[in-house]
């Protein structure tokens, strides 16, 4: 099929018009000079060196890459060596799409994009502030938590004591609100300790030692130098332990993860646009709230060592629809 086709369009935008350096096919989609996506909404090919045509906003239903999920309202970028959408982008010439319209299944060979729309974000470590309160003695080079343009950087240091950095979102959302959270993580350097907990998720608070100890959350639970992606929730009456995802992390390359709390008497939970753990019910309805952003890294009194970054943290939320 085409790269997209169109489905529906504003009224209040002028199509726009370049002189193609290439033959273009029907339905072709470009990243445009300006950085938008664009694709030749014609029946019709174009030949290098003539004047195209391209629609740059509107909702397109455009080919997917098998195998992964794309949520409702996500981000949605476009593969170029594969010509597909996916949800991230690769070190290659990909480029951001559009939003998604509607949840694509794993085995879904297209989806609905509202084109060159950005997601909106409620909560964005990005963007908005955070509290956060460092146990341990910070030194150059050691102990601390850093800005890295968009991102943060977390280390634990080695000197032989407890220590935490933890990041806790200023605002929240009430509990019941359909709501999808979106990490990416890498973690840099495990160590070589048995000691380090990592908790990256949602929770109603934060705890100056202990992340288990927080009454509730959503987590992702990183255990010292096990490679090991597990889960784990408490909403006060129900817990589920952390449990392994069946996916691992490796050191220095990042992972996404995303937690659907669009249904809080299960929660879906994704690694790398895959769902994991379908088979566990991570139940949170008799929380109370609010739930916020929360990072947290914590070790006992020890040597042990880590280094983790949080290339992105943020959430977003919507009223439910029927597509």
């Amino acid at each position: 099929m085409a790269d997209a086709s169109l489905v529906s369009q504003r009224d209040n935008t002028s199509p726009l018009y370049l002189t193609a350096n290439a033959a273009i096919q029907p339905g072709e989609i470009w990243q445009l000079p300006d950085g938008r996506a664009g694709f030749r909404n014609s029946s019709g090919a174009a030949a290098s060196g003539s004047e195209v045509q391209f629609k740059t906003d509107g909702h397109v239903v455009v080919t997917k890459t098998s195998g992964i999920v794309i949520l409702d309202g996500g981000p949605v970028y476009w593969d170029h060596s594969a010509n597909e959408a996916t949800y991230r982008k690769n070190n290659d010439r990909d480029f951001f799409l559009g939003t998604a319209i509607g949840d694509a299944a794993s085995s879904d060979t297209s989806l609905t994009v509202n084109l060159n729309v950005k997601p909106e974000y409620l909560i964005d470590f990005a963007r908005d502030p955070f509290d956060t309160a460092i146990v341990g003695t910070q030194a150059l080079g050691g102990l601390a938590l850093n800005r890295r343009g968009g991102g943060h950087n977390i280390v634990i240091s080695s000197i032989n004591e407890a220590q935490k950095v933890d990041m806790l979102s200023k605002d929240g959302f009430a509990n019941g609100c359909p709501a999808i959270v979106e990490y990416e993580i890498e973690v840099v350097s495990d160590g070589s300790g048995t000691v380090v907990d990592v908790s990256i998720g949602v929770a109603n608070a934060t705890h100056a030692s202990d992340a288990d100890a927080i009454a509730e959350s959503v987590f992702c639970h990183l255990d010292a130098n096990n490679a090991n992606i597990n889960f784990e929730s408490d909403d006060g009456v129900t817990e589920v332990a952390a449990t392994d995802s069946g996916q691992d992390y490796t050191e220095g390359t990042r992972f996404y993860v995303w937690l659907d709390m669009r249904n809080d008497t299960d929660v879906r939970i994704y690694v790398n646009g895959v769902e994991v753990l379908a088979s566990t019910t991570f139940n949170v309805t008799a929380g109370t709230g609010p739930w916020k952003l929360l990072v947290h890294v914590e070790k006992s009194a020890s040597t042990d060592t880590y280094e983790l970054d949080i290339d992105a943290a943020r959430v977003r939320i919507a009223q439910q629809f029927e597509e």
